[in-house]
């Protein structure tokens, strides 16, 4: 054994050499400063505190590489604490180790990007943090064995291998790209890591998260956000020469643009059809409010109204984005009579369900399939009543029926995997021809979908229009047809059945409101009884309680 080697004292160690024991790690760290950023070798956009243990990004989504300022030892935790972490651009945090010695760095040097630009050079190994890791106060811990194996954890959780084939013969010094959505991070303290034994290594994650081989995605959608921001300053300015018209100045990076599936979509649309300002206070619009996006890791208030009522017969477009991850949840969609301008921030819940007790109008639909990100929606209301939807042109049939004697505006909640909502515009279509099934083209509805019904407190003129929509002509005969009543002076109308008692029932799933309970609870008991406005199946009569 090489006992002149075994005496030597820790701090004179090279940084590259294995301590031979976790007492002797401790003692490396007790005698090593805390790693730092380096304070030259750093990207154009990087700022870095007194004590240059904080980086932060000031501009762009880039020019964000940063290096320590001492050599890591094996074993040695690098930590990070996200400080800060701003949604709207793609991809985050790049991390990885460096042969090379930054301190022998120009500015000049250090590239845009540590992926591709630095990876694809000798002696430079990184990666990205998976996006569902990039939350605000994690931390972020990273080390390489003796083997050249790369790992991180996320708050001392289980370790995942990220990384092999690091060359640890010499000095390795750790790279960070404050990139993306992460804004600013700190470096802790470090620790040492335990040695993964054989059992451990084989219950070690893989990375399931690494990005594209070529990076140009995320670097892509990227550039193409920061592109459009430039553009949009530069209309700001032009359009604050012209006296009297205000803008506003405060561009909010939002979800980046993605290429648009030009499937579904028609070749002209209207573009007049935006969100209300009006919104819950976890969404954040693009300037022109055509795009809505969460706040991720607080999006539970994230209702969105459209700015006008969606008139009888246009479609709507919308396309959804998303993290691509197993969160549960994902896009409701609802119709109501409320002009969202008489409604507060204060006011809009976190559950579309909770606004079904006011006063208005409201219907929310909640059983949409599994959405990809980047797949268009369309939503009509026909003539009818029936608003009827479709998913990449592909028509899905009908979602509700709605009462269209009053104006009705759209909303959306965002939440789950889907955190971006984007409005493409509208069209008007031709009188659609419906089918005896009662959807376009013959599409049947799902009766067995889970919606949540709604309560109508309209007037009594509004309750006796209703009952003018048109019958199916394949109705099931047993249930009665209904004449429409007489223009009554009750507060909430007269049933539509016997003509005498005032409604307060509303029909399930339908949610018109339309019977007295008595004949409610006698026309449910029917065989294929269905709902006297619209046709559809009832499944379940409820009394309303008012104060």
């Amino acid at each position: 054994a090489d006992t002149s080697h075994q005496a030597r004292s820790v701090s004179s160690r090279p940084y590259y050499s294995l301590p031979n024991s976790s007492h002797e790690r401790r003692s490396v760290l007790a005698v090593a400063e805390p790693p730092r950023f380096h304070s030259q070798a750093k990207g154009k956009n990087v700022r870095l505190d007194a004590h240059s243990r904080k980086a932060t990004r000031r501009n762009s989504f880039c020019n964000g590489v940063t290096f320590t300022n001492r050599p890591i030892h094996l074993y040695e935790k690098v930590r990070l604490k996200l400080v800060a972490v701003h949604h709207g651009w793609s991809g985050a945090l790049r991390f990885g180790f460096t042969i090379h010695d930054p301190s022998q760095m120009s500015s000049e040097e250090i590239p845009k990007y540590a992926c591709p630009d630095l990876v694809t050079r000798p002696g430079y190994w990184a990666k990205a943090l998976p996006e569902r890791f990039a939350v605000r106060d994690n931390i972020l811990a990273f080390w390489v064995d003796r083997h050249g194996r790369v790992f991180y954890s996320i708050n001392d959780e289980e370790p995942i291998l990220f990384h092999c084939g690091i060359k640890v013969s010499g000095p390795l010094w750790a790279l960070i790209d404050v990139y993306g959505i992460t804004h600013e991070v700190q470096i802790l303290d470090s620790m040492f890591a335990e040695t993964m034994t054989t059992a451990r290594l084989s219950t070690a994650r893989l990375s399931t998260c690494l990005p594209q081989s070529n990076h140009d995605s995320a670097n892509f959608n990227n550039n193409e956000l920061e592109n459009n921001q430039v553009v949009a300053k530069i209309a700001n300015l032009n359009l604050s020469r012209v006296p009297g018209l205000g803008t506003d100045n405060h561009i909010i990076p939002c979800c980046p643009n993605r290429r648009q599936h030009a499937q579904g979509v028609p070749a002209f649309l209207d573009t007049d059809l935006r969100f209300h300002p009006t919104r819950g206070p976890d969404i954040t619009f693009s300037q022109d409010r055509m795009v809505a996006c969460t706040n991720w890791q607080e999006s539970n208030r994230t209702l969105v109204f459209s700015d006008r009522p969606l008139h009888i017969g246009e479609s709507l477009f919308v396309e959804v984005g998303h993290l691509g991850l197993p969160y549960y949840g994902a896009l409701s969609f609802g119709i109501t009579s409320c002009d969202p301008s008489t409604l507060r921030t204060n006011e809009l819940p976190a559950d579309p369900d909770f606004l079904l007790d006011r006063k208005e109008y409201w219907v929310v639909y909640r059983a949409f399939p599994v959405l990809n990100s980047g797949d268009i929606l369309s939503f009509m209301v026909l003539p009818n009543g029936e608003v009827h939807h479709g998913v990449n042109g592909a028509s899905r049939g009908m979602l509700m029926c709605v009462d269209t004697s009053q104006s009705l505006w759209v909303f959306f909640t965002i939440h789950g995997v889907i955190n971006q909502l984007k409005i493409l515009g509208t069209v008007q279509s031709s009188p659609v021809t419906v089918s005896p099934s009662g959807s376009p083209g013959g599409s049947q509805y799902d009766s067995d979908s889970d919606m949540a019904f709604s309560v109508n407190r309209s007037s009594s003129a509004s309750e006796s229009s209703l009952v003018t929509a048109p019958s199916s002509p394949l109705s099931p005969p047993i249930s009665p047809v209904f004449s429409p009543p007489e223009p009554s002076s009750s507060k909430n109308g007269e049933c539509t059945v016997c003509f005498d008692s005032e409604v307060d029932t509303v029909i399930y799933t339908c949610g018109h409101m339309c019977l007295c309970n008595t004949c409610g609870l006698k026309l449910k008991k029917q065989l294929n009884a269905c709902c006297p406005i619209c046709r559809r199946v009832i499944k379940d009569v409820i009394k309303i309680y008012r104060p």
